[in-house]
């Protein structure tokens, strides 16, 4: 009977992270015998070469292994931990010790291979590129976020520039990748991030799911899993993506505004997506095809309303009303109004009574004024017995001021 790999896959991840599975609730996800995944399970703890009944001399790390493995898959370096544990009554040498954590390591890495070949359509993994810093040619410096996702099979990639990482710029994202890669997957990977995981109500090891992020998980159909702190393993995937957007900071200086980053990212991945793959040896696109069968359908307009929350705001006596801590105008009709705005990930809607008075594009700048509405502030006060040349003089001078402004 051939291997079947999602299986292997699947008891692969429960065995990193130390957690017994299930096995009927497995036979039924994967429609297999739960005997079958009791063997895979029972296979996978059962390091190569190693029997059961072998003799094995004692060994001084016997009494600290577990200790150690842990320190080890936290990043610890073998001398803090040889020091560590000496103090708990650890006798042997040091030379010991970093030989054993060479072989978890090794270990490490070859689980994390193993779990590489995931059946299509089964799993996608999602995190952020954070803090990202370019500067423009003109010396503006733009700070934002790249949000990742890649499918598991075809290794296909969605990456979107934000200036944020809020709830509804994050389900913005998730819903734009299942529309560019042609489907949802049956499960999908997270790290322990704040608008995925409610942090009051989780214990160390047992993250508690954000009851809005359930409630879109399941509208999208698809199973969160949350990876385990200090096992970046679980993750592969998508960490290796993360290190790859390195390659965007060629960009620095050379892009014009904030919102030109948006473009440079998503050629990025259109570029990662025609490259070969280093574990398939295949472009991801070309894998795409046969990963979107297994991939199932999902209702755009029920998940879009989570990106797209309607919050009122009052217009200032500037004629500005706030967003995300940063001030935009609207025409000055509108001052002590009270305004509804919209957004998506790049620009910001503001309605009044229904209508759409003014759109904004989404900037890092702390003032952010269109010049019809600064003209329109500068002529019904401090300049409004002055010539159109003079207005138009200071107004040029002002917006230069501002977009100067950090």
């Amino acid at each position: 009977m051939a291997m079947r790999l999602d299986v292997k896959h699947c008891v692969q991840q429960h065995i990193m992270n130390k957690i017994k599975p299930n096995f009927a609730e497995l036979g039924r996800r994967y429609g297999v015998d739960p005997r079958t995944v009791k063997r895979y399970y029972n296979l996978g703890l059962t390091p190569p070469n190693e029997h059961p009944h072998s003799s094995r001399r004692p060994s001084k790390l016997d009494n600290y292994r577990k200790t150690i493995e842990e320190k080890v898959l936290e990043g610890c370096s073998a001398t803090a931990i040889y020091y560590f544990i000496k103090e708990r009554g650890y006798q042997g040498k040091q030379s010991i010790l970093r030989d054993y954590c060479r072989t978890i390591k090794k270990a490490t890495t070859k689980k994390a291979t193993i779990r590489i070949e995931t059946s299509p359509g089964l799993s996608a993994q999602v995190d952020w590129k954070e803090d990202l810093t370019l500067v423009s040619r003109h010396g503006e410096v733009v700070k934002g976020n790249i949000f990742l996702y890649v499918l598991g099979y075809s290794r296909m990639k969605y990456m979107q520039f934000t200036f944020n990482r809020s709830q509804t710029t994050f389900f913005d994202c998730l819903t734009n990748a299942f529309l560019a890669t042609g489907g949802v997957p049956k499960e999908i990977w997270f790290d322990n991030q704040k608008v995925v995981v409610d942090h009051h109500k989780s214990n160390f090891g047992k993250p508690v799911f954000n009851e809005t992020f359930v409630e879109y998980a399941k509208d999208a159909g698809f199973k969160p899993i949350a990876c385990r702190p200090f096992r970046p393993q679980t993750k592969g995937k998508v960490e290796a993506l993360a290190r790859t957007t390195q390659r965007i900071k060629v960009y620095n200086h050379e892009f014009e505004e904030p919102l030109d980053l948006a473009e440079i990212v998503h050629l990025t991945c259109d570029q990662l997506n025609h490259e070969k793959s280093q574990a398939t040896q295949i472009p991801p696109y070309l894998r795409l095809d046969k990963e979107k069968e297994y991939l199932h359908d999902f209702d755009h307009d029920l998940l879009d309303a989570y990106a797209s929350q309607t919050v009122a705001r009052k217009v200032s006596k500037e004629s500005m009303i706030v967003f995300q801590n940063r001030k935009y105008s609207v025409p000055i009709r509108y001052i002590d109004e009270t305004v509804q705005i919209k957004h998506d990930d790049n620009t910001l809607y503001v309605y009044y009574s229904g209508e759409l008075i003014r759109s904004h594009p989404i900037s890092p700048k702390r003032f952010n004024y269109l010049r019809d509405d600064m003209e329109e502030i500068v002529r019904s006060d401090l300049y409004k017995n002055r010539d159109d040349q003079v207005i138009d003089d200071y107004v040029d001078r002002n917006l230069k001021m501002f977009d100067e402004m950090e």
